[in-house]
């Protein structure tokens, strides 16, 4: 396995929904991924197996100093081969050449080690607030 890596790499929005559908085990949707990340993202991260995605993840922005990761998906298949932390350190990469000082990342406890251990984000105390059900 062979993996590459692009910053605001090409993607098809079936592909992408696929991926979504196999790495959050929820049903392929027909989410249309290039509108909404043209119009909201401060960039991505595609990674491939070849032609195949092997990896996403999507880089949000409030336009200044502060950077978002969401949606860190790889396959089932594919994971804790290193394939999420390459994803993450391109997005740092991205984040760091836009000139942002920030990148922030919520994530579930069972998700620490990968996000804190193996990518080096750091620990901080944050809210949230349900907006539905």
């Amino acid at each position: 396995m062979t993996i590459t890596y692009e910053w605001r790499g090409p993607f098809a929005n079936a592909e992408l929904n696929a991926l979504h559908a196999d790495g959050f085990r929820h049903p392929v949707r027909d989410t249309d991924w290039r509108t909404r990340l043209h119009g909201h993202s401060l960039g991505w991260v595609c990674a491939r197996d070849g032609a195949a995605l092997a990896g996403f993840v999507n880089v949000a922005w409030d336009g200044g100093a502060h950077a978002f990761l969401l949606d860190t998906v790889v396959p089932a298949a594919r994971r804790r081969a290193g394939v999420g932390a390459g994803l993450v350190a391109e997005a740092v990469a991205g984040a760091r050449a836009a000139g942002c000082a920030w990148l922030h990342v919520d994530f579930e406890e069972g998700l620490r080690p990968f996000y804190v251990d193996r990518c080096g984000f750091r620990p901080t105390p944050a809210g949230l607030v349900a907006l539905t059900g």
